[in-house]
């Protein structure tokens, strides 16, 4: 794998950023060039956020993503501004629950998933990315759900590692989206 980039985008508040260094840190344990790179609006909560991952097996020249091989979106405004960022063939995944109106192009697979409706059924809508991540992971390769599972220990404070069964829960659910 080289240059494997993702864009992760919705609304501040959403856990965006959490989520984007939850991936690169899954890809650190497997040995890959990582790089992370936040942006969000200067609202913070309810504004818009973003963050770019790049994974390669190789030193990384630039953590700016302008053609993605993934787009995880979590709101109808990130999926309209992101939609024209991916390659031909790229993956989509979005969140059915709050994006209504589906991508144009036919060049790129989608998929859909109630991400905010399962992560409310989980009990915390921070669950919502860490559903598109699990369907990501599984339907890319690009990392794996034991070294997610690791990052949780690194990201996480310590107080909140009691919440890693329900992480690791939210990303089984959005792994099963790809099946």
């Amino acid at each position: 794998m080289v240059d494997f980039s993702i864009i992760i985008a919705g609304f501040g508040g959403q856990g965006i950023l959490s989520a984007g260094k939850m991936a690169a840190e899954a890809a650190l344990y497997e040995g890959k060039e990582v790089s992370w790179f936040p942006s969000y609006g200067p609202e913070m909560r309810g504004g818009t956020a973003n963050c770019s991952v790049v994974i390669s097996d190789e030193p990384i020249g630039s953590p700016v993503v302008n053609d993605a091989d993934v787009v995880l979106c979590l709101n109808q405004p990130s999926m309209e501004k992101f939609e024209k960022q991916l390659k031909p063939g790229a993956l989509m995944v979005l969140d059915a629950s709050l994006i209504k109106v589906r991508p144009t192009r036919d060049d790129i697979k989608v998929i859909a998933i109630e991400a905010s409706d399962y992560a409310s059924e989980l009990g915390k809508m921070m669950f919502a990315p860490i559903i598109m991540l699990g369907c990501m992971a599984t339907a890319t390769g690009c990392f794996k759900r034991e070294s997610f599972e690791k990052s949780l220990y690194e990201i996480l404070p310590e107080r909140k590692h009691k919440l890693i069964p329900t992480n690791m829960a939210a990303f089984d659910k959005g792994a099963e989206a790809v099946n």
